[in-house]
């Protein structure tokens, strides 16, 4: 598999090539009334197409494999307070060890290892039965935190949905249902991993009668997709560890798609990261788990991803970084632009994506 780099340093800013200006209003603070009544921006040619999500199925043909994520969101945003009365919103990166939890604490300056913190429910009532103490300070304002009972018991009976900052509001209860997909499983992520928001059981069903398999990968996302990026981290070339998993069912289903001439559908840069952290280098990818700190830039050779669905990602991001890689820099950021113009919803709850490889680049749209 190849090693992810740029071709070229592009100047003193490595990240100026994936920027671009959006006005405030294109956030999606909001998902759409119903899970597939978003906008589809598909570029599968050299031009991109104004479609609807609805029309995914006329992309995808008989053979084709859709792999999409099943991790779950936990409910990781905790309000606690300080014995001097000052606030504190937590924010935990995982499950923990039973016991304790990395956490994230905002304002983090004023807090010391040993202090004990009081647990509120959402309404600003204490919760009593809880506990939570610092027991370590880590870098980048991050704690360790012991709960009582445990991480994954608090975060059940007080903890929110951990909505984005860029959305500016607090989770609402509809939050807790749309900021799932349907194939969630397994709690791990402190992030949904977006671009499956968008499908439903009618759409998938719609794909299965359509011939297109569809089968599960997992990636918990983790806290580093809140982080902004760096000039310096793109110059190292990792990203945070993420965990992944790839079921045996799943990677012999991709097997069966290489043989029978079929493309394996990445639904989101999650699922593309964990196919390509597991790739055999064949197009085919091993079954089993593991962690990865993939960062996936132009210049990057692909090995088993043919055809990707995401969302439209922020400025400066890793996962624009990724779209670009799979579908040429000029190409992926003049549909933006595109979509700048025309009206569509950005980030997390806002409208999706289907993009075909930079080779495309030169052929009429698809569909």
């Amino acid at each position: 598999m190849a090693e992810s780099h740029l071709d070229a340093e592009p100047g003193p800013d490595p990240l100026a090539p994936f920027d671009y200006a959006l006005p405030d209003h294109a956030i999606a603070s909001h998902p759409p009334a119903v899970r597939d009544g978003g906008r589809l921006l598909a570029l599968t040619g050299a031009r991109s197409a104004d479609r609807a999500v609805v029309d995914l199925p006329a992309y995808l043909s008989s053979g084709d494999v859709l792999v999409v994520n099943d991790t779950r969101v936990l409910h990781a945003r905790l309000a606690a307070s300080r014995t001097t009365g000052g606030r504190v919103e937590l924010m935990l990166l995982g499950p923990g060890d039973g016991s304790s939890v990395e956490a994230m604490a905002r304002p983090a300056r004023r807090l010391k290892v040993g202090e004990a913190l009081t647990l509120h429910r959402a309404d600003g009532t204490v919760a009593s039965g809880f506990s939570a103490r610092i027991i370590e300070r880590l870098d980048g304002g991050v704690f360790r935190v012991a709960f009582g009972p445990d991480p994954v018991a608090v975060m059940g009976a007080l903890g929110e949905v951990p909505l984005p900052p860029y959305l500016r509001r607090a989770a609402e209860p509809h939050d807790r249902i749309r900021y799932q997909t349907i194939f969630a499983g397994e709690a791990g992520a402190v992030a949904a991993p977006t671009a499956g928001l968008h499908l439903t059981r009618a759409l998938i069903e719609g794909l299965e009668q359509k011939g297109v398999e569809v089968v599960p990968v997992t990636l918990h996302v983790g806290a580093g997709t809140f982080r902004n990026l760096r000039p310096e981290d793109v110059r190292r070339g990792t990203l945070h560890p993420e965990m992944w998993r790839i079921p045996t069912g799943t990677a012999q289903a991709i097997e069966r798609c290489r043989k029978r001439g079929g493309r394996v559908v990445a639904v989101g840069t999650t699922c593309t990261r964990t196919l390509e952290s597991a790739a055999l280098g064949d197009g085919q990818v091993r079954a089993g788990e593991g962690t990865t700190r993939l960062f996936i830039q132009p210049g990057y050779q692909f090995s088993v991803v043919d055809l990707l669905w995401t969302n439209l990602h922020l400025p400066r991001s890793s996962l624009l970084m990724l779209v670009c890689a799979f579908g040429g820099t000029q190409r992926v950021m003049t549909a933006y632009r595109h979509a700048v113009a025309e009206g569509y919803r950005f980030f997390s709850y806002g409208d999706a994506m289907l993009v075909s490889p930079s080779v495309d680049a030169q052929r009429p749209a698809v569909g």
